[in-house]
């Protein structure tokens, strides 16, 4: 529906007519003319405030950066502004409404970089689907900006591009479907599985979803030491003894599924202590109580969990969704602000696995003091997240060496 339908302008209804009233939407008040704008930090007054800002100061400064490359940091925004590149294949749960649709959400996430973490973002929309041409696109880009977040691309090829860009260029690429989900999902277990008196060692984990989230959680959950984790698609558990897997996920069957289950996902849960999911979809009540004591679930779809938190309190001990209108949401702006602005503070080259680890622990540690079923994980808003995660990625950054300052 057009936006003058749904949301006519004030400023072009007839005199007297207020009819339009009964077709107004608040969501399309506050997008009209965007979210954002472009403001200058310098003024520009005079003559003299001309001439420095452009004209013939900026050659100096152009001159001195030709000379030393490494002064573009401190001479130009390059050092706190980051690229939000999408194709439009995959977003929310709207899927594929190409890169001109995809806006209004690019938008969002830079807002969310600035409100959140203080770091600069500008939405970059892609008209083009193959992976080397986003890749040689982003690469030709790449020079203006200290970072690169790559968003709502669709899987498998948002794994191909997110590798083989961050080959291309010397600034942190990161995929916040994958890695941001992965790093909140990490923190608010490490607190769940704290409060019913184990260790992550002593959990066997069912993760609904082998797209780009289920894929980095699984990762990030075996990098952090799980005791076991099985990973589900369509077809049933993730094995090494199915013929039909792609590349993505016969390398996930080779550090997954210790135990060698093979089946459905109804199979893999029966005694698991913990349910992550990430791809939609109902699960059966009687699937979920087969779950171990003290379960903890992680029904993470929007809008509807994968399985609605009155039946999950039945049978866990804590529950966590997507849902902001439910206590423990598990959103990405707990984790990407601030592992951005970790990572532009010191100029890391790249955010590696030791970096999200880092960033999961900070994040846990906000409320460690204050857990409860309903406090696993902060809400976006505590203002202790976002300078714990940076102060953590910046530290891990120069211990694994990706850190140039």
């Amino acid at each position: 529906m057009a936006a003058e339908i749904v949301n006519p302008r004030s400023d072009s209804a007839p005199d007297g007519d207020d009819t339009h009233g009964e077709f107004f939407d608040p969501a399309f008040a506050l997008h009209r003319g965007g979210k954002m704008e472009i403001r200058a930090t310098v003024p520009v007054r005079d003559r003299d405030d001309l001439s420095l800002a452009y004209t013939p100061g900026v050659a100096k400064v152009c001159s001195a950066i030709a000379e030393h490359p490494e002064l573009v940091h401190d001479y130009t925004w390059k050092s706190q502004v980051v690229a939000v590149v999408t194709d439009g294949s995959a977003v929310l749960g709207l899927g594929d409404i190409g890169a001109e649709a995809s806006l209004p959400v690019m938008e969002g996430k830079a807002i969310l970089f600035k409100q959140f973490g203080g770091v600069d973002a500008v939405p970059i929309a892609l008209d083009c689907r193959g992976v080397d041409e986003i890749v040689e696109t982003v690469a030709r880009l790449a020079p203006s900006f200290g970072g690169i977040n790559l968003e709502d691309i669709s899987a498998p090829r948002c794994f191909e591009v997110e590798r083989k860009l961050q080959e291309r260029v010397d600034i942190p690429v990161f995929h916040d479907d994958q890695h941001g989900t992965a790093v909140v999902t990490l923190a608010a277990l490490r607190n769940a599985a704290r409060l019913t008196g184990r260790g992550l060692g002593e959990l066997r984990a069912v993760i609904s979803g082998a797209g780009a989230a289920g894929v980095a959680i699984a990762r990030i959950l075996v990098e952090a030491g799980i005791g076991d984790v099985a990973v589900c698609d369509r077809k049933g558990i993730v094995s090494a003894g199915r013929e039909d897997l792609t590349d993505v996920k016969r390398d996930l069957a080779g550090f997954t599924n210790k135990a060698g289950l093979s089946g459905t996902l109804a199979a893999a849960l029966d005694g698991a202590d913990v349910f992550i999911g990430v791809s939609g979809g109902t699960v059966p009540e009687e699937a979920v109580a087969t779950m171990a004591k003290d379960a903890l679930i992680f029904a993470m779809a929007n809008p509807t969990p994968e399985i609605h938190p009155d039946v999950a309190h039945k049978y866990a001990a804590v529950v966590a969704t997507g849902r902001s209108d439910y206590p423990n949401q598990i959103n990405n702006v707990l984790a990407f602000p601030g592992i951005f602005a970790g990572a532009l503070q010191v100029r890391a080259s790249r955010i590696t696995e030791g970096m999200k680890l880092a960033a999961a622990e900070a994040l846990a540690a906000v409320v460690a003091d204050e857990l409860s079923a309903e406090c696993v994980i902060p809400s976006p808003f505590d203002e202790r997240v976002a300078p714990a995660v940076t102060a953590a990625v910046a530290a891990a950054a120069r211990a694994e060496g990706v850190a140039r300052r």
